[in-house]
């Protein structure tokens, strides 16, 4: 019976070496066991041990391999996070998986890598449906990566301290390229694309030498490559939630204690506490040994074709969470205080108030300065192509924000490439968002997305006027 059963994996495995099966009860042997999956959609696959206990804050560790069939047709956990934006909660560690979607066509497919934004505190690789580029005849996988605290923590001495979610993404690629061939993906044509801390993720990982090779092309969606990052392994895991904080919280507990060691024993429940809204990847590890900034700046990053591009209207999000709506003195107060007064008088100048809620320039500003320029920085390094999503009437995908004039927010792209929650398209978009695919999905075949490196391609369903986003002012 065993030889039986070896014979049929070793079967099994070679006739999905160039093509994916589609029955109702697909298996791929991977190079840690079997798995099935359904109609071409593999969930929760791991690539990388559980985090949990003597694990937690350790770069990822090998898969244990299985014996038998693991089952694949379903969703793994989420990584431990808070409820925020439309991200359910989760407490659970043990979130290490990926999930892999193949066309109906033959094998050797370009490959598309998806890393999930949410401020590298929320999120999950799951959220994402991927049927639009899979009809493109693409491979597709999302990823899951720690996050908040349990991705970021810095602690002196401890090997990987504040870029682990960063090692979780570069274990994953390691997956790809080690595995994607027998489900129709070809490893040597990978792209790894991501939006917001996905974008961000996407820049950091062209810039170490731990990837090199793993992918051959970037797309990086609203990715603030020039956002500056805390150095070294005893920088907090984010400004706002300092190392002190989180021993305090091993001092304080049933623990204890404040070691590292003590540390890892703590409840997930404890640890989730001390994630902030937004949190930070650090450099100065081997995950990721420079400052991004720096080594683009200087020329020290992968060759690869990259695409890359924002929202018209990034921070129109941000603005209407954290500011009240404002009259033209809140406004120039609101200038003065983040820039000083000399500052500030250029930027009422060049973005002046409306006479109505002061927000709407505020938020051109702010997007100009940390989203559309910086933008313009990176393609001016990396010879990227360029684009802006400048639909002027998306449907959002943050529930509960108060009313206001979004226009293309941030992460309103996502619904017109990937899946997102119930969201619906009107017919017009729903042609733009077929255009998206296309372009996405050329560029990941062939590195080229259709338009001359000087240009920047504007995606909107109508006529849109190119935006001015006057740069000079924000330049040093």
């Amino acid at each position: 019976m065993r030889s039986t059963t070896t014979f049929i994996a070793a079967v099994l495995a070679a006739t999905t070496l160039t093509a994916p099966a589609h029955a109702a009860g697909d298996v791929i042997r991977t190079d840690t066991g079997l798995v099935s999956g359904t109609h071409g959609s593999f969930q929760g696959i791991p690539f990388a041990a559980p985090p949990v206990g003597a694990n937690r804050w350790r770069d990822p560790q090998p898969v244990t391999p299985w014996r038998g069939v693991r089952d694949a047709t379903g969703p793994a956990p989420r990584c431990a996070q808070d409820a925020g934006l439309g991200s359910p909660a989760s407490d659970t560690e043990d979130c290490l998986y990926l999930n892999v979607s193949t066309p109906k066509m033959p094998g050797n497919r370009p490959v598309l890598v998806w890393l999930h934004g949410g401020g590298f505190a929320s999120g999950a690789g799951s959220d994402y449906g991927t049927d639009r580029l899979v009809r493109n005849g693409n491979v597709v996988v999302t990823v899951n990566y720690r996050l908040g605290a349990f991705g970021y923590f810095g602690y002196p001495g401890l090997a990987g301290s504040g870029a682990f979610g960063l090692a979780d993404q570069q274990a994953a690629l390691g997956w790809v390229r080690r595995n994607i061939r027998r489900f129709g993906g070809d490893p040597r044509n990978v792209t790894l694309f991501g939006a917001s801390a996905g974008g961000l993720s996407a820049c950091a990982q062209l810039t170490t030498p731990r990837t090199k090779g793993l992918f051959h092309r970037a797309i990086i969606q609203s990715g603030p490559c020039q956002l500056g990052l805390p150095a070294g392994e005893n920088r907090v895991q984010h400004t706002w939630v300092p190392r002190e904080q989180v021993e305090e919280a091993g001092r304080t507990a049933p623990h204890g204690c404040a070691d590292i060691a003590c540390l890892r024993g703590l409840p997930t429940a404890e640890v989730k506490k001390l994630t902030p809204l937004f949190s930070s990847p650090a450099y100065g590890t081997e995950a990721l040994p420079r400052n991004p900034v720096t080594a683009l700046r200087q020329g020290d990053f992968h060759r690869v074709p990259v695409l890359t591009g924002t929202t018209r209207d990034e921070l129109t999000v941000f603005v209407a969470m954290y500011y009240p709506p404002l009259d033209a003195v809140a406004y120039e107060q609101a200038l003065t205080a983040g820039f000083g007064a000399a500052k500030a008088q250029r930027i009422l100048a060049a973005y002046p108030p409306t006479g109505g809620d002061e927000r709407v320039p505020l938020s051109a500003a702010l997007t100009a300065m940390t989203s559309s320029c910086t933008t313009d920085e990176l393609r001016a390094q990396t010879g990227a192509f360029g684009y802006e999503f400048a639909e002027p009437r998306p449907p959002m995908i943050f529930p509960g924000l108060p009313e206001f004039a979004y226009g293309a927010y941030h992460g309103s792209e996502l619904p017109f490439l990937l899946r997102y929650g119930t969201v619906e398209l009107s017919a017009p978009q729903q042609r733009l968002s077929d255009e998206m695919v296309r372009v996405w999905s050329r560029f990941a075949s062939t590195g080229q997305p259709g338009w001359d490196r000087r240009d920047v391609r504007v995606f909107a369903t109508g006529p849109v006027a190119p935006a001015d986003h006057r740069c000079d002012l924000w330049a040093g």
